[in-house]
């Protein structure tokens, strides 16, 4: 049997990293340039693009997801990780992932953002309020933005999001 080479869409990788490097995080709200932000950040845009699809009633592609996860995981390669550090990495990542999701859907029709998703993943401290309401604006506009895409169109479209 010949084995057939899977072909991966990096579209949504790279529009998601493309967001995560969005100036605004690092000279604005003062985030941290590593590779933990930039991950945590394409899961946060990309756990808005799925709540934002749940509302409308689509269900996630699981596609998608798999070649996100497929992109990181070749990333972690590339930096010199492992096999069995990328395994763990991508373990703990995947548990991130879903952490994030479901803080930001938690029990909601509308989007809010959850004050301890914004502690754990980007130590905003508490007495910075502004940064907190300009990360919360900023995320709610692009969950605005999200919901008035058309789902077919909708990664290829996010990469026009500006804030």
């Amino acid at each position: 049997m010949i084995f057939k080479a899977r072909k991966h869409n990096s579209i949504l990788y790279n529009t998601l990293l493309t967001l995560s490097r969005n100036i605004f995080f690092y000279k604005i709200l003062n985030f941290k340039d590593t590779y933990e932000t930039r991950i945590y950040l394409m899961f946060l845009h990309y756990s808005v693009m799925l709540f934002s699809q749940k509302i409308k009633g689509n269900k996630p592609d699981q596609i998608n997801y798999n070649n996100l996860f497929f992109f990181i995981e070749n990333n972690l390669r590339e930096l010199g990780f492992g096999d069995v550090s990328v395994n763990k990495k991508m373990k703990d990542l995947n548990k991130i992932f879903y952490d994030i999701l479901i803080k930001l859907s938690e029990k909601q029709t509308n989007l809010k953002i959850n004050q301890k998703l914004l502690d754990k993943y980007f130590e905003i401290p508490i007495n910075e309020l502004q940064k907190r309401e300009k990360f919360a604006l900023y995320l709610n506009n692009f969950y605005k933005f999200c919901f008035e895409l058309p789902t077919k169109n909708m990664i290829e479209d996010l990469k026009n999001f500006k804030f």
